[in-house]
């Protein structure tokens, strides 16, 4: 009988965040795969958990060389926890060629959910968050950097992105030049942890306060691209709202889903599909 692969979410920079299922995991699980063995034991300590379990070595590094090992041990009917340095695994972290495996052979994958940097920096950004999309970590070379953010230009949802300090000053730089200097954004720096600093502004000021040099883990947040007006008929705003009930949506759904795509005010796509069913 195979036994399951938990992903485990760990503390930001807080031991308090994390929940007593974690704590009991850890304590019970066969193998612990983790990022950091360092990490892992002083997580242990400040949460007074004991652990007995084996531990292995799990980062970018070796995750091919574990991968076997690994399978192994779950097809055998072992418990393995999966932990990062932290949030959650696999979100641009570690994780994900063990779970994408572990699902394949059929092994069940669970997880014990905790911190993550995505939703955190989201939820104290100020910025809006009923619809996001998460990035992960920009290019380092310059000119690829600015091709990422050109190909998000017309993005309406709020982006998250994950940036190195060094070359956060950089990277927002470029994001002002491609994006617009007055684009809302958000850096958020050391989340959770002493030293937890939120800086909010448009890119461009964002910018000259980073070019003065920034410490701590990075979360960026972008604003999205406001909608772009389209002018259309009211033959074809109603013919486009049709479009979407066609496809499934509900009359409420398509109307909201033709205002976000053409910048139309909500009247007069209604006044349009209105006036398309009248005789």
């Amino acid at each position: 009988m195979s036994g399951r692969l938990v992903l485990g979410g760990a503390p930001l920079g807080q031991p308090g965040d994390v929940g007593p299922r974690l704590r009991s995991v850890m304590a019970t699980a066969d193998v612990l795969a983790v990022e950091d063995t360092r990490r892992l034991h002083r997580l242990a300590a400040d949460l007074e958990v004991t652990f007995t379990g084996r531990v292995v070595t799990f980062h970018e590094s070796v995750e091919q060389a574990r991968l076997p090992g690994l399978l192994s041990a779950l097809s055998d009917g072992a418990t393995v926890l999966l932990l990062t340095d932290a949030g959650m695994p696999s979100v641009s972290d570690p994780g994900y060629t063990l779970v994408r495996a572990a699902i394949d052979a059929g092994i069940p994958v669970t997880s014990v959910p905790g911190p993550s940097a995505v939703t955190t920096a989201l939820a104290v950004s100020g910025l809006p968050v009923d619809r996001f999309c998460f990035e992960g970590f920009l290019p380092r070379k310059a000119g690829e950097r600015r091709a990422r953010f050109a190909g998000l230009a017309d993005e309406q949802r709020t982006m998250v992105f994950f940036e190195s300090p060094h070359r956060l000053a950089d990277a927002l730089a470029d994001a002002a030049a491609v994006l617009g200097d007055d684009r809302p954004a958000a850096v958020c720096r050391e989340l959770t942890k002493t030293y937890e600093e939120i800086r909010r502004g448009p890119l461009a000021e964002l910018a000259a306060w980073a070019a003065e040099g920034v410490k701590g883990e990075i979360t960026l947040v972008v604003g999205g691209a406001p909608p772009r007006a389209v002018s259309l008929t009211p033959a074809e705003l109603a013919a486009e709202v049709a479009a979407e009930e066609a496809a499934g949506a509900t009359r409420k759904d398509a109307i909201r889903a033709v205002v976000e795509r053409t910048g139309m005010p909500r009247r007069v796509v209604y006044d349009a599909v209105v006036a398309a069913k009248s005789p």
